[in-house]
Protein backbone atom coordinates (compact mmCIF):
# COMPACT_ATOMS: atom_id res chain seq x y z
CA UNK A 1 0.00 0.00 0.00
CA UNK A 2 1.12 3.74 -0.71
CA UNK A 3 1.40 6.36 1.94
CA UNK A 4 0.83 9.03 -1.25
CA UNK A 5 -2.86 9.52 -2.46
CA UNK A 6 -2.42 10.12 -6.21
CA UNK A 7 -5.75 12.27 -6.31
CA UNK A 8 -3.60 15.06 -4.56
CA UNK A 9 -0.88 15.55 -6.64
CA UNK A 10 -0.16 17.87 -9.22
CA UNK A 11 1.09 15.70 -12.05
CA UNK A 12 1.42 11.74 -11.80
CA UNK A 13 4.91 10.49 -13.20
CA UNK A 14 4.95 6.79 -14.19
CA UNK A 15 6.34 5.10 -11.44
CA UNK A 16 3.24 6.51 -10.21
CA UNK A 17 0.98 4.41 -12.01
CA UNK A 18 3.30 1.34 -11.70
CA UNK A 19 2.93 1.40 -7.95
CA UNK A 20 -0.88 1.36 -7.95
CA UNK A 21 -1.94 -1.86 -6.29
CA UNK A 22 -4.63 -2.83 -8.97
CA UNK A 23 -1.83 -2.18 -12.30
CA UNK A 24 -0.41 -5.44 -13.38
CA UNK A 25 3.75 -5.66 -11.97
CA UNK A 26 5.76 -6.39 -14.05
CA UNK A 27 3.86 -4.03 -16.48
CA UNK A 28 2.29 -5.03 -19.98
CA UNK A 29 2.36 -1.54 -21.10
CA UNK A 30 4.21 2.20 -20.33
CA UNK A 31 2.27 4.68 -18.89
CA UNK A 32 3.49 8.62 -19.12
CA UNK A 33 1.30 11.49 -18.95
CA UNK A 34 -0.44 12.90 -21.71
CA UNK A 35 0.33 17.12 -22.12
CA UNK A 36 -3.09 18.00 -21.07
CA UNK A 37 -3.92 16.95 -17.98
CA UNK A 38 -7.51 17.70 -16.03
CA UNK A 39 -8.57 19.60 -13.11
CA UNK A 40 -10.54 16.51 -12.22
CA UNK A 41 -8.27 13.31 -13.06
CA UNK A 42 -4.57 12.27 -14.18
CA UNK A 43 -4.40 11.44 -18.11
CA UNK A 44 -1.64 8.86 -18.60
CA UNK A 45 -0.95 7.52 -22.13
CA UNK A 46 -0.74 3.71 -22.34
CA UNK A 47 1.51 2.44 -24.79
CA UNK A 48 2.95 -0.41 -26.31
CA UNK A 49 6.92 -0.94 -25.14
CA UNK A 50 7.98 -1.38 -28.20
CA UNK A 51 6.45 1.85 -29.64
CA UNK A 52 7.83 3.00 -27.07
CA UNK A 53 11.36 1.88 -28.29
CA UNK A 54 11.26 2.96 -31.61
CA UNK A 55 10.43 6.05 -30.49
CA UNK A 56 13.80 6.54 -28.45
CA UNK A 57 15.72 4.43 -30.54
CA UNK A 58 14.60 5.02 -34.20
CA UNK A 59 14.09 3.00 -37.15
CA UNK A 60 15.70 2.78 -40.11
CA UNK A 61 14.03 2.97 -43.53
CA UNK A 62 15.47 3.33 -46.92
CA UNK A 63 18.67 4.46 -45.35
CA UNK A 64 17.53 7.09 -43.21
CA UNK A 65 17.16 6.54 -39.55
CA UNK A 66 13.25 7.75 -38.44
CA UNK A 67 12.38 8.28 -34.83
CA UNK A 68 8.32 7.95 -35.25
CA UNK A 69 6.04 9.04 -31.95
CA UNK A 70 4.50 6.48 -29.80
CA UNK A 71 0.82 6.26 -31.14
CA UNK A 72 -1.08 5.78 -27.39
CA UNK A 73 -3.52 2.42 -28.04
CA UNK A 74 -5.71 4.22 -25.08
CA UNK A 75 -5.38 7.21 -22.15
CA UNK A 76 -6.23 5.91 -18.64
CA UNK A 77 -7.60 8.31 -16.55
CA UNK A 78 -7.63 8.29 -13.12
CA UNK A 79 -10.56 10.58 -11.00
CA UNK A 80 -9.76 12.65 -8.32
CA UNK A 81 -12.98 12.67 -6.74
CA UNK A 82 -13.14 11.18 -3.38
CA UNK A 83 -16.42 9.11 -3.16
CA UNK A 84 -18.27 8.12 0.21
CA UNK A 85 -19.91 5.05 -1.72
CA UNK A 86 -20.29 2.88 -4.20
CA UNK A 87 -23.60 4.27 -5.05
CA UNK A 88 -22.11 7.97 -5.45
CA UNK A 89 -19.56 6.58 -8.16
CA UNK A 90 -21.89 5.06 -9.60
CA UNK A 91 -23.84 7.83 -10.21
CA UNK A 92 -20.75 9.86 -11.10
CA UNK A 93 -20.45 7.46 -14.04
CA UNK A 94 -24.61 7.74 -14.92
CA UNK A 95 -23.88 11.41 -15.24
CA UNK A 96 -20.65 10.80 -17.58
CA UNK A 97 -22.98 8.87 -19.68
CA UNK A 98 -25.12 11.34 -20.63
CA UNK A 99 -23.15 12.46 -23.27
CA UNK A 100 -23.30 9.11 -25.02
CA UNK A 101 -27.42 9.35 -24.92
CA UNK A 102 -26.92 12.50 -27.00
CA UNK A 103 -23.80 12.78 -28.94
CA UNK A 104 -23.25 10.16 -31.82
CA UNK A 105 -20.38 8.01 -30.85
CA UNK A 106 -18.41 9.60 -33.78
CA UNK A 107 -18.62 13.48 -32.01
CA UNK A 108 -17.09 12.03 -28.63
CA UNK A 109 -13.81 10.32 -27.43
CA UNK A 110 -15.99 7.02 -25.84
CA UNK A 111 -14.94 5.95 -22.46
CA UNK A 112 -14.89 2.88 -20.47
CA UNK A 113 -15.60 3.78 -16.38
CA UNK A 114 -14.61 0.73 -13.86
CA UNK A 115 -14.22 1.42 -10.46
CA UNK A 116 -11.35 -0.55 -8.15
CA UNK A 117 -10.40 -0.78 -4.84
CA UNK A 118 -7.37 1.95 -4.23
CA UNK A 119 -4.95 0.95 -1.54
CA UNK A 120 -4.24 4.30 0.01
CA UNK A 121 -2.65 4.96 3.59
CA UNK A 122 -3.61 1.77 5.01
CA UNK A 123 -7.11 1.57 3.73
CA UNK A 124 -8.93 0.74 0.60
CA UNK A 125 -11.23 3.26 -0.75
CA UNK A 126 -13.27 3.88 -3.82
CA UNK A 127 -11.23 5.02 -6.93
CA UNK A 128 -12.83 5.95 -10.35
CA UNK A 129 -10.74 5.27 -13.57
CA UNK A 130 -11.85 5.28 -17.79
CA UNK A 131 -9.69 3.98 -20.42
CA UNK A 132 -10.63 6.09 -22.99
CA UNK A 133 -10.08 6.48 -27.04
CA UNK A 134 -7.25 8.07 -27.96
CA UNK A 135 -8.28 10.82 -30.66
CA UNK A 136 -6.13 12.56 -32.88
CA UNK A 137 -6.38 16.00 -34.60
CA UNK A 138 -6.14 19.82 -34.42
CA UNK A 139 -7.37 21.72 -31.63
CA UNK A 140 -10.73 23.69 -32.72
CA UNK A 141 -10.77 26.09 -30.25
CA UNK A 142 -14.23 28.59 -30.22
CA UNK A 143 -12.59 31.52 -28.59
CA UNK A 144 -10.48 31.90 -32.21
CA UNK A 145 -12.46 31.11 -34.72
CA UNK A 146 -13.05 34.65 -35.75
CA UNK A 147 -9.40 34.20 -36.95
CA UNK A 148 -8.77 33.55 -40.42
CA UNK A 149 -5.49 31.96 -40.16
CA UNK A 150 -7.32 29.73 -37.17
CA UNK A 151 -10.03 28.55 -39.93
CA UNK A 152 -7.47 27.99 -42.20
CA UNK A 153 -5.95 25.95 -40.27
CA UNK A 154 -8.33 23.55 -39.39
CA UNK A 155 -9.02 23.06 -43.32
CA UNK A 156 -5.90 22.07 -43.97
CA UNK A 157 -6.17 19.20 -41.43
CA UNK A 158 -8.89 17.38 -42.99
CA UNK A 159 -8.28 15.00 -45.23
CA UNK A 160 -8.91 11.03 -45.70
CA UNK A 161 -7.32 8.05 -46.66
CA UNK A 162 -9.73 7.78 -49.95
CA UNK A 163 -9.55 11.52 -50.52
CA UNK A 164 -5.73 12.82 -50.41
CA UNK A 165 -5.78 16.53 -48.89
CA UNK A 166 -4.11 17.28 -52.64
CA UNK A 167 -7.52 16.55 -54.28
CA UNK A 168 -9.39 18.11 -52.29
CA UNK A 169 -10.44 21.91 -52.72
CA UNK A 170 -11.00 24.30 -49.63
CA UNK A 171 -14.75 24.50 -50.52
CA UNK A 172 -14.92 20.80 -50.25
CA UNK A 173 -13.41 20.32 -46.75
CA UNK A 174 -15.61 23.95 -45.24
CA UNK A 175 -18.66 22.19 -46.51
CA UNK A 176 -17.15 18.81 -44.92
CA UNK A 177 -16.34 21.22 -41.67
CA UNK A 178 -20.09 22.84 -42.00
CA UNK A 179 -21.76 19.56 -42.12
CA UNK A 180 -20.04 18.25 -39.39
CA UNK A 181 -21.31 21.13 -37.25
CA UNK A 182 -24.25 20.95 -38.22
CA UNK A 183 -24.24 17.75 -36.35
CA UNK A 184 -22.05 18.36 -33.03
CA UNK A 185 -23.91 21.96 -32.71
CA UNK A 186 -27.52 20.33 -32.99
CA UNK A 187 -26.60 17.31 -30.54
CA UNK A 188 -25.90 19.37 -27.86
CA UNK A 189 -28.65 21.47 -28.12
CA UNK A 190 -31.10 18.69 -28.22
CA UNK A 191 -29.00 17.48 -24.88
CA UNK A 192 -29.64 20.83 -23.49
CA UNK A 193 -33.22 20.76 -23.94
CA UNK A 194 -33.85 17.45 -22.86
CA UNK A 195 -31.21 16.67 -20.10
CA UNK A 196 -30.89 20.05 -18.61
CA UNK A 197 -26.87 19.44 -18.62
CA UNK A 198 -23.88 20.70 -21.20
CA UNK A 199 -20.55 19.91 -21.51
CA UNK A 200 -17.69 21.80 -20.98
CA UNK A 201 -16.94 23.18 -24.48
CA UNK A 202 -14.59 25.89 -23.42
CA UNK A 203 -11.66 24.38 -22.44
CA UNK A 204 -8.84 25.29 -24.96
CA UNK A 205 -8.16 21.54 -26.30
CA UNK A 206 -11.39 20.16 -24.86
CA UNK A 207 -12.82 19.47 -28.75
CA UNK A 208 -10.59 18.40 -31.83
CA UNK A 209 -11.02 18.37 -35.57
CA UNK A 210 -9.78 14.73 -37.00
CA UNK A 211 -8.17 14.15 -40.11
CA UNK A 212 -11.39 12.46 -41.69
CA UNK A 213 -13.24 15.91 -40.67
CA UNK A 214 -14.79 14.49 -37.45
CA UNK A 215 -15.61 17.39 -34.36
CA UNK A 216 -14.95 15.05 -31.57
CA UNK A 217 -15.32 15.85 -27.72
CA UNK A 218 -12.61 14.59 -25.56
CA UNK A 219 -12.83 16.07 -22.09
CA UNK A 220 -16.15 14.33 -20.99
CA UNK A 221 -15.33 14.97 -17.32
CA UNK A 222 -17.15 18.06 -16.73
CA UNK A 223 -20.93 18.03 -17.82
CA UNK A 224 -22.71 20.72 -15.99
CA UNK A 225 -26.42 21.74 -14.64
CA UNK A 226 -28.18 24.68 -16.77
CA UNK A 227 -30.17 26.78 -15.27
CA UNK A 228 -32.13 29.74 -16.66
CA UNK A 229 -32.16 31.93 -13.67
CA UNK A 230 -29.89 34.74 -12.58
CA UNK A 231 -27.94 32.88 -10.74
CA UNK A 232 -24.53 32.40 -12.61
CA UNK A 233 -23.65 28.78 -11.22
CA UNK A 234 -19.99 27.82 -10.78
CA UNK A 235 -19.16 24.17 -11.29
CA UNK A 236 -17.01 21.92 -8.25
CA UNK A 237 -13.70 23.89 -8.88
CA UNK A 238 -15.55 27.22 -8.33
CA UNK A 239 -15.38 28.09 -12.76
CA UNK A 240 -18.74 29.36 -14.82
CA UNK A 241 -18.55 26.20 -16.78
CA UNK A 242 -22.21 26.36 -18.22
CA UNK A 243 -21.87 30.25 -19.07
CA UNK A 244 -18.97 29.46 -20.93
CA UNK A 245 -20.18 26.42 -23.02
CA UNK A 246 -22.66 27.95 -23.81
CA UNK A 247 -20.92 30.99 -25.08
CA UNK A 248 -18.54 28.81 -26.61
CA UNK A 249 -21.33 26.64 -28.53
CA UNK A 250 -22.59 30.21 -29.74
CA UNK A 251 -19.02 31.48 -31.19
CA UNK A 252 -19.23 27.33 -32.95
CA UNK A 253 -22.14 27.95 -34.42
CA UNK A 254 -21.50 31.53 -35.52
CA UNK A 255 -17.93 30.75 -37.02
CA UNK A 256 -18.85 27.53 -38.35
CA UNK A 257 -22.44 26.75 -39.48
CA UNK A 258 -24.27 30.55 -39.32
CA UNK A 259 -22.73 34.14 -39.58
CA UNK A 260 -26.01 35.61 -38.93
CA UNK A 261 -27.11 32.99 -36.18
CA UNK A 262 -29.52 35.11 -33.22
CA UNK A 263 -27.86 35.88 -29.69
CA UNK A 264 -31.35 36.43 -28.40
CA UNK A 265 -32.37 32.61 -29.49
CA UNK A 266 -32.67 30.41 -27.47
CA UNK A 267 -30.14 28.90 -25.59
CA UNK A 268 -28.41 32.06 -25.42
CA UNK A 269 -30.00 34.98 -24.84
CA UNK A 270 -30.67 34.65 -21.06
CA UNK A 271 -26.59 33.37 -21.06
CA UNK A 272 -25.22 36.18 -23.09
CA UNK A 273 -26.36 39.21 -22.03
CA UNK A 274 -24.30 41.86 -22.06
CA UNK A 275 -24.21 42.49 -18.08
CA UNK A 276 -23.87 39.08 -17.29
CA UNK A 277 -21.33 38.29 -19.43
CA UNK A 278 -19.45 40.85 -17.72
CA UNK A 279 -20.07 39.00 -14.46
CA UNK A 280 -19.22 35.88 -15.89
CA UNK A 281 -15.80 37.24 -17.22
CA UNK A 282 -14.85 38.53 -13.68
CA UNK A 283 -15.87 35.26 -11.96
CA UNK A 284 -13.73 33.34 -14.93
CA UNK A 285 -10.39 36.13 -14.21
CA UNK A 286 -10.68 34.94 -10.45
CA UNK A 287 -10.86 31.48 -11.01
CA UNK A 288 -7.69 31.68 -13.09
CA UNK A 289 -5.98 33.48 -10.47
CA UNK A 290 -6.94 31.34 -7.93
CA UNK A 291 -5.68 28.41 -10.42
CA UNK A 292 -2.40 30.21 -10.64
CA UNK A 293 -1.48 30.74 -6.82
CA UNK A 294 -2.79 26.93 -6.19
CA UNK A 295 -0.12 25.29 -8.86
CA UNK A 296 2.70 27.75 -7.15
Amino acid sequence: MTGIDIRTKKRLKPADVLGLNFIRTPAAYVYRPHPRQGLRSHIMEVLRPEDVHVEKHGVERDGVTWYPHARPLKMLRLFRTRFRSREDALEEIRRLKVIETYLPVENIATSEEFLVDYAVTGKMEILLCGLQVFVEGEILDPWSLDAEKQILELLTCISTVREPEDDKTEGERWCRLQAEAEIFIRSIKRMIRESGMVPDLAGIGNILLTRSGRIRLVDINNICRVRFDHVIHLDDKGYPASDKSIEALYLLERHLLAPDTDIDAWPYAHFLHPDRMIDVRNMEERFYKQLESDQR
